[in-house]
């Protein structure tokens, strides 16, 4: 069983930074299968996809509302995966999610929010105007 565990979450001026980790078990990301990707989900907003990728591939993915500003990495020695935050501002408040896809996206293919069947906590994020 995948478990994730995220932390690096708090509260942020805007125009900060801040860097989320999210700690995998169960899967090893060295193995180059499956996919992880952020999510956020906002008060009374829909949960949404902001960045993901597929290790097989290299398919990466970045919604419009934080390309340029997000970036997502990985370290494999610590299975672990990092979403650093610039630029934040105050309409990035929210509940940060990690998740992991036992599939792997070719590129050119849009991830698929529904594939995602492990899920972390999550990890809160406030930015203040």
């Amino acid at each position: 069983q995948v478990q994730l565990v995220e932390s690096g979450g708090g509260l942020v001026q805007a125009g900060g930074s801040l860097r989320l980790s999210c700690v995998i078990s169960g899967r090893s990301i060295s193995s180059g299968s499956g996919s992880v990707g952020w999510f956020r989900q906002a008060p009374g907003k829909e949960r949404e996809l902001i960045t993901a990728m597929s290790w097989a591939t290299a398919n990466l993915y970045y919604s419009n509302t934080v390309k340029g500003r997000f970036t997502i990495s990985s370290d494999n020695a610590k299975n672990t995966i990092y979403l650093q935050m610039t630029g934040l501002i105050p309409e990035d408040t929210a509940l940060y999610y990690c998740a992991a896809s036992p599939w792997s996206y070719p590129t050119g293919l849009p991830f698929d929010p529904a594939d995602f069947d492990s899920w972390g906590q999550g990890t809160q994020v406030t930015v203040s105007s």
